[in-house]
């Protein structure tokens, strides 16, 4: 089973992070967040990705080519040019698909349709981290039968929240919980999803795509309630950075 990855975002909320790079090249622990999120996948049996690129895509490109011999050991021949990697290596097979700098998330989607073929495949964005169960995750979309399944999560809000009476804070909560469920990417598709979602450039598959699924009763939601974090600024990769130092990266699950 595939699995795209929408990598086409310019992240400009990131500021000078994305100045150089796109944004899933970003890097937490040392490691591009596209990486982190790969791994994943790879954890549970998935190794075939296509990439949907865009701003600076051609980073993401130099970042696999050069992935092999950046981190691994190996031993080269001069005379021949031969390199032999020391050591086991991700058995990933990726496809760099351009779909354009301007290009918004349906049309990216609409653009992979030839390199899918015809089965059921995974899609998510390159910016959201989660210690998903994919197994289940697969199985649930399985056992609704729908032509979608959208992982959903609890909104969180990032500040306290004050109850206040004629001026007067009544009560005070950190971070509360909502009952809003938001869309947490880690999609399972089947290939009628290409249906809803028209040749335009600039169709987004968030809005007029995905209402009309949950229109014709054809998006399930996937409730996760584990991690699950989507970095937009540069705080939030700071954020996962200190996660990480404080050995809270629940999201590597491999």
């Amino acid at each position: 089973m595939k699995v795209v990855i929408l990598c086409g975002g310019r992240g400009l909320r990131m500021g000078e992070l994305t100045e150089d790079a796109p944004k899933p090249l970003v890097e937490i622990n040392h490691r591009p967040m596209l990486w982190h999120i790969m791994k994943i996948y790879e954890a549970y049996g998935f190794h075939e990705f296509i990439l949907l690129l865009g701003y600076k895509g051609e980073k993401i490109k130099e970042y696999f080519m050069d992935y092999a011999w950046k981190n691994q050991s190996f031993t080269l021949d001069t005379a021949t040019g031969q390199v032999e990697l020391l050591g086991k290596t991700d058995d990933w097979k990726i496809t760099f698909l351009d779909t354009g700098m301007d290009t918004m998330t349906g049309a990216r989607l609409k653009m992979a349709q030839p390199y899918i073929g015809n089965e059921t495949f995974m899609a998510t964005y390159g910016d959201g981290l989660a210690d998903i169960n994919l197994d289940k995750l697969l199985c649930y979309h399985r056992e609704k039968g729908r032509i979608a399944t959208v992982t959903g999560v609890r909104k969180r809000s990032q500040y306290g929240i004050l109850t206040v009476c004629d001026g007067i804070a009544s009560a005070f909560e950190e971070k509360m919980r909502s009952d809003t469920i938001i869309n947490g990417g880690f999609f399972v598709l089947e290939t009628s999803v290409f249906n809803y979602i028209d040749q335009d450039t600039q169709c987004v598959f968030e809005h007029k795509p995905m209402s009309e699924l949950a229109a014709d009763g054809q998006l399930a939601v996937y409730s996760h309630d584990g991690f699950w974090y989507a970095c937009d600024t540069a705080c939030d990769i700071a954020r996962m950075n200190q996660l990480c130092r404080e050995g809270k990266d629940s999201w590597r699950v491999w």
